[in-house]
């Protein structure tokens, strides 16, 4: 199985998906994060819609990038996985 580490490597190479992956890096990062929570915590997608109290496919749907998450989605996300939600916001270009 590929790991998306080497996914997103490979895409890096071609010039025009990194010029949409650098105008959309936020969503990228937040949706590389929601798996990388939820895969650190040992957890099936289906499992981890038990534990927020919805389906596996909105759960997929969340971690697709399909659906934009509120506040509070993100931080039932982040307790359920055993994580903890922070917000930054940095300079652009920085």
């Amino acid at each position: 199985m590929t790991k998306l580490k080497e996914l997103k490597a490979r895409f890096m190479e071609d010039p025009e998906f990194r010029e949409e992956y650098a105008r959309i890096d936020g969503e990228y990062a937040l949706i590389e994060a929601l798996v990388r929570a939820r895969t650190s915590a040992k957890l099936t997608q289906a499992e981890l819609a038990s534990r927020l109290g919805t389906t596996q496919s909105a759960v997929a749907r969340l971690e697709g990038g399909r659906v934009s998450p509120s506040f509070a989605t993100l931080r039932r996300y982040a307790e359920a996985t055993g994580t903890r939600l922070t917000v930054d916001l940095v300079p652009a270009g920085g």
